[in-house]
C-alpha cells in the first residue's frame, strides 16, 4: 500500500483539492508540504500529535516537510474554533514558545540539509508594509467569500475583530511565500482550517497564474486532535515537565473503548494488518489494546525507557502491586504546611490533581479520592508533616495515582 492510500486507510484524510495530483506527488516523494503551528503555549500538546505523526509518515515516504512556526500570525490569533478573542502575547513570550516548539519537533522530524525545514513566519510577516499588503494581497480576497467561511461565521454573533479578520490573509500569504521561496507545493491542516487553506491556494493561482501547482489537504486533525488534547484539568502536554511520561501513558490508557482502535490507527506506526486484527477485541483484550496504544505513543514522545517505566508502574498499580518508584511525585516544602499539617484539598491542588477546591469536594463526596488505600470521606481531612516520611499516595478515580513526600 502506498503512502497516500495508507493515510486514507488510517482515517487521516478529510478533504482534498486536486486528488490525482496530490496522490501522485505524495506517493512519489515529490511533495514539499507545510503544516503550521501557532506558538500559543511553551509546549506542544497531544492536539498537535496527529500533525507531527503525519509529518513523520510523509518524510519516511520521501516527502519533505516544512514546519511553519507562527511567530508572526501569533500576533493576530486564529479565530477558528474560538468564541472569544485570544489573549495578546508579548514578542518575548512568542519567541520563547517558538524555541520550545523547535526542540520538541526534533523528536518526530529529521531536520537538516535536504530534509525537513523549520521556518518562522515572523521572518516575513513582520517586515510587510501595510499599504503594500492591502494593494498586493488584499485585492485578491472577496470580503463576501471570507464572511461565508466557517471560521468567521461562527464568530459573527459574538463579534469578530478586524484584527482577527486578517488571519486568513496572513495564513494565505504564508503559503504564497513558501511556494515562491521554498518550492512548497502542498499544505496540510486540520478540518477547521479548510477556508484558510483554500485562501492560500487561490492567492497563489491569482498571483502566479492558474497553472501554479499548489494543493491543499485537510485532515481529521484539529477536530479530533483538539478533543484528544484536552482533559478535565487542562491540556496533555508533550513536555515531560508539564505532563510526566507516566501521566502521558495513563492519558492514552484511559481513552474510551470506542476511540482506542481509531487512535491506534491514526497515531501509531503499527502495520495496518496488525491493527485490523484487533477489530473484534472486546473486554480484557480491549484493555490490552489500550496498553498497546499508551506504550507506543509514550515511546514515540518520551523514548522507550520512559515508556517501559510507565508501563511497569501502571501494571503494578492496577495489578495490586506496590511499586511506585516511577509514580508522579510532588515534594512538599515547609511553605506548604500550616502548623505542620496540610489539608486534603490543598494537597490535591499542590499536586495538580484538581483544578479547584470545588472539584475536590465533589470528588470526595462521590467517593473518588483515596489516601494510602483508604477512601477519603472527610473533605476537612489533614495530614501531619511527619506522615510524609515514607510518602502518601493519593488515588483519584480508578486510574490516577500521585505520591507526596517532604
Amino acid at each position: 500500500m502506498k503512502i497516500y492510500e495508507e493515510l486514507v486507510a488510517r482515517g487521516l484524510i478529510a478533504q482534498v483539492t486536486d486528488e490525482p495530483e496530490i496522490r501522485d506527488l505524495v506517493n512519489n516523494g515529490k511533495a514539499v508540504f507545510y503544516i503550521g503551528f501557532d506558538p500559543t503555549a511553551d509546549s506542544l500538546h497531544v492536539g498537535h500529535f496527529m500533525a507531527l505523526c503525519l509529518m513523520k509518515r510523509l518524510q519516511m515516504a520521501g516527502n519533505r516537510p516544512i514546519a511553519l512556526i507562527g511567530g508572526g500570525t501569533a500576533y493576530i490569533g486564529d479565530p477558528s474554533g474560538r468564541t472569544d478573542m485570544r489573549s495578546m502575547m508579548t514578542p518575548e513570550i512568542i519567541e520563547h514558545n517558538c524555541n520550545c516548539f523547535k526542540k520538541q519537533m526534533s523528536r518526530f522530524i529529521e531536520f537538516g540539509e535536504g530534509k525537513a525545514q523549520m521556518v518562522n513566519n515572523a521572518d516575513w510577516l513582520l517586515k510587510l508594509n501595510y499599504i503594500d499588503v492591502l494593494r498586493d494581497v488584499g485585492a485578491c480576497f472577496s470580503v463576501n467569500n471570507m464572511l461565508r467561511a466557517e471560521c468567521y461565521k461562527q464568530r459573527m454573533e459574538k463579534g469578530l475583530s478586524f484584527l482577527e479578520f486578517n488571519y486568513m490573509i496572513m495564513q494565505s500569504y504564508d503559503f504564497y511565500h513558501l511556494y515562491k521561496e521554498y518550492g512548497c507545493n502542498m499544505q496540510f491542516g486540520g478540518d477547521d482550517q479548510w477556508s484558510n487553506m483554500l485562501g492560500g491556494t487561490e492567492l497563489i493561482r491569482k498571483k502566479l497564474g492558474k497553472d501554479a501547482y499548489a494543493m491543499t489537504i485537510t485532515l481529521l486533525m484539529n477536530s479530533e486532535g483538539k478533543k484528544m488534547g484536552k482533559t478535565a484539568n487542562g491540556a496533555v502536554w508533550l513536555d515531560p515537565n508539564k505532563t510526566s511520561p507516566y501521566e502521558f501513558y495513563q492519558y492514552w490508557r484511559n481513552v474510551g473503548d470506542n476511540d482506542v482502535l481509531k487512535c491506534i490507527r491514526m497515531l501509531t506506526f503499527l502495520p495496518l494488518e496488525e491493527i485490523d486484527a484487533m477489530n473484534d477485541w472486546e473486554g480484557s483484550k480491549l484493555n490490552e489494546a489500550k496498553d498497546i496504544l499508551a506504550y507506543e505513543l509514550t515511546k514515540l514522545v518520551h523514548g522507550e525507557e520512559e515508556a517501559q517505566k510507565a508501563k511497569e508502574v501502571s501494571k503494578s498499580l492496577f495489578g495490586g502491586g506496590s511499586n511506585d518508584a516511577n509514580m508522579p511525585t510532588t515534594v512538599l516544602t515547609e511553605q506548604d504546611f500550616n502548623n505542620d499539617s496540610i489539608g486534603i484539598l490543598d494537597l490535591m491542588l499542590k499536586g495538580e490533581l484538581i483544578a479547584s477546591k470545588g472539584e475536590g469536594r465533589r470528588l470526595i463526596t462521590q467517593g473518588g479520592i483515596s489516601a494510602d488505600g483508604q477512601k477519603v470521606t472527610d473533605m476537612n481531612l489533614s495530614f501531619d508533616k511527619n506522615m510524609f516520611t515514607d510518602g502518601i499516595v493519593i488515588k483519584k478515580g480508578k486510574k490516577i495515582f500521585h505520591k507526596f513526600t517532604v
